[in-house]
């Protein structure tokens, strides 16, 4: 801007605070082009006095007159990076001891301040999540410039694209020992946090950090690395490894040092590769040499950039994935799943303009090629037409959920949250927990739901009438719903993080086989296993898949409510632990081979746990009659020659007969336990269930009677 001050006939300013500000917005009539960093709009106690961190905030010299700058409508916010710190609309609770304050982000303390400003974003990569949408803040685009423009403008080069999956392996006979270790590790966690560790291992975190997938991996890129250089007809070329973990990180770096170890120097400006990462002193020991100092990690940045410095290759995890350019880094190696913009970010770190270079190479471990596709598809066609973002919509589903959550809380006043002072809106949301606490269980799990919805639909509307109506009831249910579950999930036995996770690490570790790597694309009878992102072939794939709005299955998730909730009463409903890894690994190696989302599979499981639920409605049967006829009925033979009729009566039995035999140390004594069984076995044999089948069963049955038992008030 200052090289075109004189086509602009304008020379920029730059704001020093939020009075000079304020100055320079209403000391002129018109034209001005200001510069200024967003966090001057959060209002003053005074406008030479600190920024206050809540509207509500009492202090000596703050005035409602501050949170407006000017009332000026001739002007134009143009907000740079516009994916960034453009979304923080919603009120936040800050919780003391005894006292509560309400704060916002910058993007609303920057509307309040300029009420008739208009708004325009730049971005190269706009999000859509559940809680921040760039088109839902900025409207739609008014132009695009994208990646296929790019490289016809010789702006970057193309990027290529190489499978070379590490394929992996769980073996039958560790089934069962993953299952039951699995649980031996989690015994004393609540069963939301041992659905949420399964969900969390049985993905990817701890499969990828295997010792033997790491041991191929590092393999695979020094060879694969060594033949790059080779093969670029410039000297200096860099390249930079994207690892899951900082853990991943570490125990990769050593491993390819162990291959090639003239690699490797304790010296920060010596080596040819780096890990780059942040830490601290509580970190292990081991982590501690790679941790650095923003000053080491300075020093790093120089060396990759510098093409002569003989620094080649750095790995890191989340580090240098957004605004490092490094225009001779030629090979990005990605063992992390990444999707939309984070993604697009992070590849573009190889299609900077450098001489004779060709292109940049994306090589693929972990299975991102359908994450790319779809991050292609919104980034990079560019006559395409966007559908926007139905606030509308998105506010009705606001009100829904707003309206529930009243009627859940009916008979209870907390209006002093809105009215009173920092300690009368503490006091508000403890009361408000306490109320909660005295309902039913279904009804505690209603309010966190409706909450959970309700922030996602105010994320995808937060500039509308509605939302900013709603703005801190939203806020104060969220600092009820966090202090809530805190509360609910509090248990001395409990395990760390650390600790669960570096056990969940070993068990894994241990049950996991891997193979070597493999190329997915030559395997399925591609000619080229490097094609080009940009080309038409490619561009055509991604034309024909069936796209989907972000935006509006955002809405499709919130209208049909969660519909990843498990029982916690249902054993044989429950997914093992094993399976889930299975199933995992399994969409783990088909990612790139096949079209069907893994999202998909995930609302499809989600709707049959739904209608398994609704199941009780329609037969009468209540959870735990419900859990005890799925025991029974496991056996596909015992069902057709019993029938429903008389295994649902079966179920309500045993409930009952179950229910009065329980005593308080029933599930550690073995005479008590030899009686509920035979309890069981007498109730079968006098429904006739098929003797062949009963000891399963009476197994199956024990153990659901223990998860019974479990929720029960003995």
């Amino acid at each position: 801007f200052l090289k075109s001050k004189d086509l602009l006939r304008n020379t920029p300013v730059q704001a020093e605070s939020r009075a000079h500000l304020r100055e320079l917005l209403n000391n002129r009539t018109s034209g001005g082009i200001i510069f200024t960093t967003i966090h001057k709009f959060a209002p003053l106690t005074s406008e030479v006095g600190e920024y206050t961190s809540s509207y509500y905030k009492a202090a000596e010299g703050f005035d409602e007159y501050d949170l407006v700058l000017t009332e000026r409508k001739n002007v134009i916010v143009i907000a740079d990076e516009a994916h960034r710190s453009q979304y923080g609309f919603g009120a936040e609770v800050a919780k003391g001891k005894t006292e509560a304050e309400v704060r916002y982000g910058y993007a609303k303390y920057m509307r309040d301040s300029l009420p008739h400003a208009s708004y325009i974003g730049f971005t190269g990569t706009p999000v859509e999540l559940t809680d921040k949408n760039t088109r839902a803040v900025f409207g739609d685009y008014i132009d695009i410039y994208d990646m296929t423009r790019a490289v016809e403008d010789k702006t970057t080069v193309k990027i290529f694209y190489e499978s070379r999956l590490a394929k992996l392996e769980l073996p039958e006979e560790m089934k069962p020992q993953v299952d039951s270790e699995y649980e031996e590790i989690t015994e004393y966690q609540e069963y939301s946090q041992k659905e949420k560790l399964k969900s969390k291992w049985a993905r990817l975190e701890a499969i990828v950090g295997t010792e033997q997938r790491v041991k191929q991996i590092a393999k695979d890129i020094v060879e694969h690395f060594e033949k790059r250089e080779q093969s670029q007809e410039y000297e200096g070329g860099k390249g930079m490894i994207v690892a899951m973990s900082r853990r991943i990180a570490i125990d990769l770096y050593k491993e390819i040092v162990a291959l090639r170890p003239i690699w490797h120097s304790d010296d920060l400006m010596s080596g040819k590769i780096k890990v780059v990462m942040t830490g601290s002193s509580s970190d292990p020991a081991d982590w501690q040499p790679f941790i650095g100092t923003k000053a080491t990690r300075e020093t790093l940045a120089k060396r990759m950039k510098d093409r002569n410095d003989e620094l080649k290759l750095v790995i890191v995890r989340d580090m240098w994935l957004t605004g490092f350019d490094v225009p001779s880094m030629h090979t990005m190696y990605i063992d992390k799943p990444m999707k939309g913009h984070n993604l697009m970010q992070a590849i573009a770190r190889v299609n900077r303009v450098f001489k004779d270079k060709e292109g940049g190479l994306i090589v693929d471990y972990i299975g991102i090629a359908e994450s790319l596709k779809e991050a292609l598809a919104q980034y990079t066609e560019s006559d395409k037409k966007t559908t926007g973002v139905d606030t509308e919509v998105a506010a009705q589903v606001l009100l829904e959920k707003y309206d529930l959550i009243q009627e859940l809380l009916h008979g209870h006043d907390y209006s002093k949250f809105f009215t009173g002072k920092s300690s009368e809106k503490m006091q508000a949301i403890v009361e408000t927990m306490d109320f909660i606490i005295g309902l039913r269980e279904d009804r505690k799990n209603d309010y966190i739901k409706l909450v959970t919805e309700m922030s996602r639909a105010y994320s995808l509307c937060a500039t509308t009438d509605i939302a900013e109506q709603l703005n801190l009831e939203v806020g104060f249910h969220k600092a009820v719903k966090v202090s809530l579950v805190k509360m609910l999930s509090a248990d001395g036995k409990k395990k760390t993080t650390t600790q669960l996770d570096s056990e969940l690490n070993q068990l894994v570790s241990k049950a996991i086989s891997s193979n070597e790597v493999v190329d997915i694309l030559g395997s399925v009878g591609l000619s080229q296993p490097n094609i080009a992102i940009l080309s038409d072939e490619f561009l055509e794939e991604v034309r024909g898949m069936k796209q989907r709005n972000l935006a509006v299955e955002l809405l499709n998730r919130l209208l049909k409510g969660n519909i990843k909730t498990f029982s916690r009463r249902n054993l044989v409903q429950s997914r093992k632990f094993s399976e889930l890894l299975e199933a995992s690994i399994r969409k783990y190696q088909n990612r790139t081979i096949e079209t069907t989302q893994v999202i998909m599979e995930l609302i499809a499981l989600a709707k049959e746990i739904n209608e398994a639920e609704k199941r009780g409605e329609s037969t009468g049967l209540t959870p735990d009659e419900l859990a005890f006829y799925d025991a029974l009925a496991e056996n596909e033979s015992a069902r057709e020659v019993m029938g429903d009729e008389i295994l649902i009566q079966i179920a309500r039995d045993l409930t009952v007969s179950i229910k009065n035999n329980i005593s308080v140390d029933w599930a550690i004594r073995e005479s008590v336990q030899a009686k509920m069984k035979m309890t069981i076995k007498r109730l079968l044999k006098k429904y006739d269930y098929p003797p062949d089948k009963t000891p399963q069963a009476v197994d199956i049955v024990m153990e659901q009677a223990k998860l019974m038992c479990q929720n029960e008030s003995v």
